[in-house]
């Protein structure tokens, strides 16, 4: 039951942190059109995100039982790790927050002629999206670990909060920046146990893979 409830609690935590990102791009490709358009464009966003992230989750479901999927996982979320550092020294979530405000407000941000168009917004948008969804439900999936209750909850809780409390978490993060040293911790430990699980695990492991060695289950009912 306690694991559970720690699962839960990684999930929630790897969320907060991971939708801002999006939020701060989001943001960022709407406040450069023109006031009008600001809002359709943080909609758009916020709907490409929440649909990539179904997707990228069925598929992940399907590919983490291939060998060596975890390994390559592994090494993905430590370049996610790395990137939420570089990210918290620069008090990016302080920048999404001002972004996010801007986009939302037509007499703030940029009020000029419009420096670019909804389609070309909506590129930068959705190449963003990607990563980021990808990077999100990599970490959901990774602590999920095959229990679908727990991926279809930190999905729906991610789209939720980048669709209705995006702003609101940027400030959160803004004013308490231990919350998202925090998350990076969850999230270096996650990417740790997912390689562990990569390297060592029987079924899927690169080490019995390539005949290193032996292996051993690591899956959930096998700590």
């Amino acid at each position: 039951m306690m694991d559970v409830a720690l699962d839960f609690g990684k999930i929630i935590i790897a969320d907060l942190i991971l939708s801002g990102d999006n939020a701060l791009i989001i943001g960022m490709a709407a406040a450069g059109l023109a006031p009008e358009l600001r809002k359709k464009a943080i909609l758009y966003g916020m709907v490409i995100a929440a649909v990539l992230r179904i997707v990228f989750a069925i598929v992940a479901t399907k590919l983490l039982g291939i060998p060596g999927i975890l390994f390559v996982g592994g090494l993905l979320l430590f370049w996610v790790c790395w990137r939420l550092f570089v990210e918290i020294r620069e008090g990016t979530d302080a920048h999404a927050a001002e972004a996010l405000e801007d986009a939302n407000d037509p007499e703030a941000g940029y009020t000029g002629p419009p420096r670019r168009t909804m389609a070309s917004a909506l590129i930068s948008i959705t190449i963003a999206d990607v990563s980021m969804s990808l990077d999100n439900v990599l970490a959901v999936a990774a602590i999920a670990d095959g229990d679908t209750t727990m991926l279809v909850f930190g999905l729906g809780l991610a789209i939720v909060l980048m669709a209705f409390a995006a702003t609101l978490i940027m400030k959160l993060l803004t004013s308490y920046p231990w919350i998202s040293w925090v998350g990076l911790i969850v999230l270096v430990y996650v990417a740790v146990e997912m390689f562990y699980r990569g390297v060592v695990d029987i079924e899927t492991g690169v080490g019995p893979m390539l005949g290193l060695m032996e292996g051993w289950p690591t899956g959930k009912g096998h700590h």
